[in-house]
């Protein structure tokens, strides 16, 4: 008997999406996005302050469910506009954000 072998050659990767994400933090001095997108803190992006308080980044992902948490002033913080979260394995919950 011989091995099959197939002819189909790799799909390619499927395109990323601009993403936005947000976090009202009127008195911090620096907000990053961390998430699994990121490599976590490794490479978490700086956000940009906004004139109403917020912090705002637009990030290109891949399709699938991520994980993230926005990092203020050095302290890890959640996101309150997301109602969909999982432990993490630090005793806190990581925010899931679903793209298309």
């Amino acid at each position: 008997m011989s091995a099959k072998t197939s002819s189909k050659s790799a799909a390619p990767a499927p395109a990323r999406r601009r993403i936005a994400f947000s976090i009202s933090a009127p008195d911090a001095r620096n907000v990053k996005l961390a998430g699994d997108f990121t490599g976590w803190e490794e490479a978490a992006l700086e956000m940009q302050r906004q004139a109403n308080g917020s912090w705002k980044a637009n990030v290109a992902v891949p399709p699938g469910l991520h994980e993230y948490r926005f990092i203020v002033d050095g302290q890890w913080a959640d996101d309150p506009k997301c109602d969909v979260r999982k432990p993490n394995p630090f005793g806190g919950e990581n925010c899931l954000r679903v793209v298309d």
